[in-house]
């Protein structure tokens, strides 16, 4: 990425949101505010990237997206009444536009939108990325995205829901769905990167996010445990491919970690821990902690990690935490017991193709090679992550035991 395209990326997380709070209280219309400052990233994108960055970005896009919403407000014979209410581009404290972001999160992630279509909203109109670039990021249509994105602005409107941080009433119920919608885009930026098929690291913008949601939920334990182990979980990037190759926990280069990264994460689950309400995403980011911190796979303190499991197992006992849960127990008890315990998850995650390959795995470690491959084989029918497969064909029949990438 250039120096153009990082500056633009780190001011469209800087401003994309707050502006959009702001048009849409100026002009009364969400809808209006959320186009126009789309359309002036795109603006950004071509006019940046072809004669270099302005002097006052922020300022430049403020500009470029009012313009825009009175251009969309003329159309609809409104330009008179609103004028007198348009007031020229100012620039913001750091506070107010903190406020405006995470408002407009809460309304991206309101309970009344449809869970796809709360993470479409939420990449557009509060980090700022476009339509195209969401579709690839998820392999979907741009079409479709769009559609996505039109109907759950539609019930912003209809549903009147506000671009405010619920009270503390309802916060705690409102929080869990923000900091899934951060959740998930972090996953798809963390596994989907496998080439540059997309404009922006999604992954690097979901940890700027969730820091974003800590930093102004100061009270909130789990917004600080989400931001410890998106960190912590982001310090690895850059060993996790090598020549476009997806490479295992135990096989990558430790010396290309953000030690500096991790050390924040391991602050982060402190303050955490500090106000002592204990949740997933805290032990979530303990276990990462752990495996930040081993000076090798061998050195790995796997008795923690398997009781940390333990732990989390009484937060969420999904069948995708119990399948981890068995990985990091076979660590410290061996293969034997676990096989047999991962049978009481094969309903469940028939469909899941990290349990065939870790079957597989276990399989291969005590010696049933033919029930092995065939567990190897359903897993490459249910992945279409072309660097997963890779991985699965070259090295499932031969690897030890991992449990992560």
């Amino acid at each position: 990425m250039t120096t153009t395209d990082d500056l633009l990326a780190r001011t469209l997380r800087e401003e994309a949101g707050p502006l959009v709070a702001r048009l849409s209280r100026r002009f009364g219309d969400f809808d209006v505010a959320e186009e126009a400052v789309q359309g002036a990233v795109v603006e950004a994108l071509t006019s940046w990237r072809r004669s270099g960055p302005p002097d006052r970005a922020g300022a430049w896009l403020q500009v470029a997206a009012t313009r825009n919403a009175m251009d969309a407000l003329r159309l609809r014979d409104r330009q008179r009444a609103l004028a007198a209410r348009a007031d020229p581009p100012t620039d913001h404290g750091s506070g107010e536009d903190t406020d405006d972001r995470l408002a407009l999160l809460f309304a991206c992630c309101h309970p009344a939108l449809a869970p796809e279509a709360r993470l479409a909203l939420t990449l557009r109109a509060v980090v700022g990325l476009t339509t195209p670039q969401i579709a690839r990021a998820f392999l979907v249509n741009e079409t479709t995205l769009a559609q996505r994105v039109v109907r759950a602005k539609r019930k912003i409107v209809s549903a009147g829901i506000t671009l405010t941080v619920p009270p503390e009433s309802q916060r705690a119920e409102r929080l869990s769905d923000v900091l899934a919608v951060v959740y998930v885009m972090f996953n798809e930026g963390f596994v989907s990167s496998t080439g540059p098929t997309q404009d922006r690291d999604l992954a690097a913008d979901a940890v700027w996010l969730a820091g974003v949601v800590a930093t102004s939920l100061p009270d909130q334990a789990e917004a600080w445990g989400l931001a410890a182990l998106l960190t912590i979980q982001h310090a690895r990037s850059r060993s996790r491919f090598a020549d476009g190759e997806l490479v295992l926990l135990r096989d990558q280069d430790r010396s290309l970690w953000d030690h500096e990264a991790i050390a924040e994460g391991e602050r982060m689950i402190e303050r955490a821990a500090s106000l002592r309400r204990p949740g997933a995403y805290q032990l979530q980011a303990a276990i990462a902690a752990v495996h930040a911190t081993g000076a090798s796979w061998a050195e790995t303190d796997w008795l923690q990690i398997s009781l940390l499991y333990d732990e989390l197992a009484r937060y969420d006992a999904s069948p995708v935490v119990r399948l981890n849960q068995l990985v990091a127990h076979a660590q410290v008890a061996g293969p034997e017991d676990a096989l047999r315990r991962l049978e009481s998850l094969a309903a469940p995650l028939a469909g899941y193709h990290l349990f065939h390959a870790t079957r597989a795995q276990l399989l291969a470690a005590v010696g049933r090679d033919d029930e092995a491959a065939a567990a190897n084989r359903r897993a490459l029918e249910l992945t279409a992550n072309d660097a997963e497969r890779r991985l699965l064909t070259r090295r499932l029949h031969s690897r030890p035991l991992d449990d992560g990438s």
